[in-house]
């Protein structure tokens, strides 16, 4: 973002990803952490076995070793064209992560010579390549948050339906943790980002002539990457599904669209139905969940959590992981207008639009209201009769909002819909 503002030569180096830890002779995340305390309510793991796992989980530096949000943005940064080949998979602790930077200092002084500037590689079709990338993997759904933000700093304006378009003709091809049992260290055994986008060239899915960092095209990057692992990175014509890792979801409950990671959803929970529990914030939604108080069917609802409500849109992470933790990711769902950790799975679905703080649909949600999800429909409805939901509307009142004073306030009054990427109106 600050470098579509400024708009001089810019290269990002990511500090690379962790390697996977190892527990009981598994491969685990920090995510197998996330889930212990739900395990251990839940009498799958003992409270000793999830001290062991915390000693292992994570065991040396970089960001978490799965396609969690932070290695989701570094490789989507080499998709748009604003990192070098390998931004988004070489291990932190590898020596390829110091060549890559040195890279990075002779490339800049090639950009500035050239006179390439962000806004001359941030073009419409350099954020389309980042989205098809986006849902060949399954990144974390914050991507779209981070994605519509940047591309407002770049003056080109994206949108949720577009999202579904994408994810519609992109085959999810590679599946890490928290969806599958691989971890970044693999995509970069395999080929690395290149590598993906080669493949999904081969489809007509990638715009190859847009340029990069490099200074060279994408044509001329993904020429030299090689696929050593199809395990890891499949062929097209054995995707894990036809579609991407993605969906943006309409309906009643959410006119302007909700996010949800269906490559990380469970088959049982693509379509669902169920009664609604409501909450007012993380909290008290954390409280229920460990406290035994949630059903198998139930359609968990935390609202008062986005961008104004929040404000900031707290990432809810601690819900999900105690829900998969317990193993109930196979039989509960989870609707709110905040965010997620990439780490999240199952059938939570985030960002709902408009959001509960300024009287969007969520607001109006009852306890025992029916909630129907159809995600390979695109499809998020509240089960109400429409008489019923106005005479509720009627009666709704804003709530005070939770801080009131400084700069946070100023941003929770004047932040937009998560479906814009939670920008500021353009001046």
């Amino acid at each position: 973002m600050a470098a579509a503002r400024l708009n001089i030569p810019s290269i990002f180096v990511s500090g690379g990803p962790m390697l996977a830890g190892r527990f009981k002779g598994q491969r685990v995340s920090v995510n197998n952490v996330f889930m212990g305390p739900g395990a251990v309510t839940a009498g799958k793991m003992t409270p000793e076995e999830l001290s062991l796992l915390e000693e292992v989980a994570c065991p040396g530096c970089g960001s978490c070793s799965g396609m969690f949000t932070a290695n989701s943005m570094n490789c989507l940064t080499e998709a748009l064209g604003m990192g070098l080949p390998g931004n988004g998979t070489i291990p932190a602790v590898h020596a390829a992560r110091i060549r890559l930077a040195k890279q990075a200092g002779m490339k800049i002084m090639e950009l500035l010579e050239k006179d390439i500037k962000p806004l001359d590689i941030m073009t419409r079709e350099a954020f389309e390549n980042a989205l098809t990338l986006d849902m060949a993997i399954g990144c974390s759904s914050n991507t779209v948050l981070h994605l519509f933000a940047i591309a407002h700093e770049a003056g080109i304006n994206l949108d949720l339906e577009m999202v579904n378009e994408i994810s519609g003709r992109t085959p999810h091809l590679c599946k890490l943790d928290p969806a599958g049992t691989d971890f970044i260290e693999d995509l970069q055994e395999a080929g690395g980002i290149q590598m993906l986008m080669k493949r999904l060239a081969e489809k007509g899915l990638i715009n190859e002539d847009v340029v990069t960092v490099t200074g060279l095209k994408v044509r001329d990057n993904i020429a030299q990457a090689r696929a050593f692992r199809d395990d890891i990175i499949r062929p097209l014509d054995n995707p894990y599904s036809p579609t991407g890792g993605l969906a943006v979801l309409f309906g009643n409950l959410a006119p302007d669209g909700a996010v949800v990671k269906q490559g990380a959803v469970e088959k049982e929970m693509l379509v669902h139905k169920g009664p609604a529990r409501v909450f007012e914030s993380e909290e008290e939604a954390v409280e229920a969940i460990l406290g035994g108080k949630i059903n198998s069917g139930d359609v968990i609802v935390i609202r008062y959590e986005g961008p104004r409500g929040g404000p900031g849109m707290r990432e809810m992470l601690t819900p999900t992981s105690s829900i998969a933790g317990m193993g109930l990711d196979r039989e509960v769902a989870l609707i709110t207008d905040g965010r997620f950790s990439g780490a999240t799975k199952g059938a939570s679905i985030g960002h709902v639009s408009p959001e509960a703080a300024v009287g969007g649909p969520i607001a109006l949600v009852n306890e025992g209201d029916m909630i129907s999800i159809d995600i390979p429909g695109r499809k998020l409805d509240l089960l109400v009769d429409p008489e019923v939901l106005e005479a509720r509307r009627a009666a709704w009142k804003a709530p005070e909002p939770k801080i009131k004073k400084g700069y946070m306030r100023r941003y929770a009054d004047q932040v937009q819909s998560a479906s814009t990427g939670a920008v500021f109106p353009r001046p």
